[in-house]
């Protein structure tokens, strides 16, 4: 193990000291003498441009952040030590433009071929959904990935407010579109609320996507549902998307479009756990906005997916 890597312990400095990184680890940001020994990198991107509801997600990695010094070293239940499968480190913010959506997406692009170039896997934490268009345009260049994408929304829409093409409804038909993921892989999970129509499930339905509607998910249960995802997205290159409006805002109030009727929050990291084995390439947690979030403990419910997330990403690059 690099000790360089090792996350400040809460035996060594209290949680509530310190400057706050993801999961306490080291910054290594492009350019750092360490970077290129970088396996599994955690990144934020503070920007909420494609928010059509309420907004703040550019507020949320500062406080993911903040939440996620309460991270420990070892998975309670699947007892994976992912600082010790991975070299893991926080590489810190893409800078957006917060007046212009194309240039914003374009700077979080480059910043993502950056880590590709370096053999970097990402864990993003955002921003809308719309931050995973421009991290897809990295990762999905060479070839198109699958996706498992946990969220109460398809996000398949083509377009808002006459014609905008890029907000957080959209990311996922403009992916699909430009080539950057495989509908045939791709399985969208706890979809639900009210509707304006059917033109995103139509759209599903046409190229080939497979949506688990949550009144399925409660139906079938989750083991059924994830082996069913895990089935569908193979053993090839993968994402995870996770909106945390997925999560019942019970237990996740601070989002900017909440939908009620969702999983609890110890589903929300159960489902995650069930990736176990897949060939994770990149995955982000999205949504979440400090705003809404009075007790903090939509961030803390974040952090601890993104955990999960990195839990099975250095898994499985430990097995590979």
């Amino acid at each position: 193990m690099d000790d360089f890597f090792s996350p400040v312990s809460g035996m060594d400095l209290p949680r509530f000291a310190g400057i706050p990184t993801f999961m306490r680890l080291p910054h290594v940001p492009p350019g750092h003498d360490r970077f290129a020994d970088v396996d599994i990198g955690l990144v934020g991107v503070p920007w909420d441009s494609g928010t059509t509801n309420r907004p703040g997600p550019r507020h949320g990695p500062r406080q993911l952040r903040d939440a996620s010094t309460m991270i420990r070293a070892m998975n309670g239940v699947t007892r994976v030590r992912p600082f010790a499968a991975a070299r893991c480190a926080d590489l810190g913010d893409v800078g957006p433009n917060p007046a212009d959506i194309a240039d914003s997406m374009a700077r979080i692009s480059a910043f993502y071929d950056s880590l590709v170039t370096a053999g970097i896997r990402p864990l993003t934490a955002g921003g809308d959904h719309l931050t995973s268009l421009p991290v897809l345009r990295a990762l999905g260049k060479a070839v198109p990935l699958g996706m498992i994408h946990f969220d109460s929304h398809t996000d398949l829409w083509d377009s808002y407010f006459n014609g905008q093409k890029y907000t957080h409804g959209t990311p996922f038909r403009r992916a699909v579109e430009e080539g950057l993921l495989d509908p045939a892989r791709i399985v969208q999970i706890g979809i639900r609320g009210t509707m304006y129509d059917t033109s995103d499930r139509d759209f599903a339905s046409a190229v080939g996507i497979r949506i688990i509607e949550m009144e399925e998910c409660a139906a079938r249960g989750w083991d059924d549902v994830m082996a069913e995802a895990r089935a569908i997205a193979g053993d090839g290159p993968t994402y995870v998307s996770y909106d945390i409006d997925f999560v019942d805002p019970a237990f996740a109030p601070g989002t900017g479009t909440p939908e009620v009727g969702g999983p609890n929050s110890r589903e929300a990291l159960a489902v995650v756990r069930a990736l176990q084995g897949l060939d994770i390439v990149g995955a982000d947690l999205v949504e979440v906005s400090p705003p809404f979030d009075a007790s903090g403990g939509t961030a803390y419910l974040g952090v601890s997916i993104l955990f999960e997330l990195l839990c099975v990403m250095a898994a499985s690059r430990a097995s590979r």
